[in-house]
């Protein structure tokens, strides 16, 4: 491979060329090739910031990571006010303590949708277990690499993580991303570009992935219904987990009776195993 090529995909040493060779865009749901996903214009994003935030945001890189906080955060449900039109929320549990990290679930909702409604398949639950939830919402209809490139999503949800980890203290070894439907794509894809940020990646019913680059180890969860007609499973989860495995990641892969949802028994499933599963190595150690 050409430097170029190795630098393209920026996958750590330790990987082999097995595992490397196996990514691209993987799935039943996405008309568009690797080269399209990847020529990202700077004057399109709708989130601004320094040139060097902006080039990794069209490479799908996040550059946030969670420190020690300057700002004393409250519990409850906050918008997070960065936006006049498309914003997102933060709930925080009343359980949360600045001197106890907490773990953070960043959630993606899907086509046409928004945080609002993200926010509720995990809202209920995450009491249990003590997690906050960033729940963005998408700069247009969808997810950007949907749209044709990375760029603006991946800076508001750098953004918003910035604030966040600004104001709570987060506990990097549970910092998770997590989405349905196209938010799962999404999810699995930026996950699996920035496994040095998030441990694990929780994807409800994901058409497909499209990762530009590869970093770090995290865990995989993927659960899909067996009666989907909005992203069949054979064509999606089905082809999705096997590429998965067959690189090497630790996947946990539930079916389901059922159609295109996030049953509660399954959300609240994956959020146990988000708790319960150690990563398999401190992230910051990994590039």
């Amino acid at each position: 491979m050409s430097k170029n090529h190795a630098l393209f995909f920026n996958w750590p040493a330790h990987w082999t060329r097995r595992r490397f060779v196996r990514f691209g865009i993987v799935g039943c749901a996405l008309p568009i090739a690797v080269s399209q996903v990847t020529r990202c214009e700077n004057q399109n994003l709708s989130v601004m910031g320094t040139s060097k935030q902006i080039d990794s945001a069209a490479t799908g890189q996040l550059r946030s990571r969670p420190e020690q906080p300057t700002v004393f955060g409250k519990s409850g449900l906050h918008p997070l006010q960065l936006s006049e039109k498309r914003d997102g929320f933060l709930y925080v549990p009343a359980s949360y303590r600045a001197d106890r990290p907490a773990p953070l679930v960043v959630m993606l909702h899907g086509a046409g949708g928004d945080a609002e409604g993200a926010l509720t398949i995990l809202q209920q639950i995450v009491d249990s277990v003590g997690a906050i939830v960033l729940a963005v919402d998408s700069r247009r209809q969808t997810w950007d690499v949907i749209m044709g490139q990375y760029g603006p999503d991946i800076a508001f949800i750098d953004q918003a993580l910035t604030q966040t980890f600004s104001r709570y203290a987060i506990d990097p070894q549970r910092v998770g991303v997590a989405g349905f439907s196209d938010g799962a794509s999404y999810a699995l894809s930026l996950g699996i570009m920035n496994g040095d940020l998030f441990t694990h990646v929780l994807a409800f019913s994901p058409g497909f992935m499209a990762p530009i680059r590869q970093a770090g180890d995290p865990h995989i969860f993927v659960s899909h219904g067996t009666q989907d007609k909005v992203l069949p499973i054979d064509r999606c989860s089905r082809k999705l987990v096997p590429q998965l495995k067959g690189a090497d990641y630790n996947v946990l892969y539930q079916e389901f009776e059922g159609p295109h949802t996030v049953p509660t028994a399954i959300a609240r499933g994956a959020l146990e195993w988000f708790i319960q599963t150690d990563p398999i190595q401190t992230n910051s150690n990994q590039s």
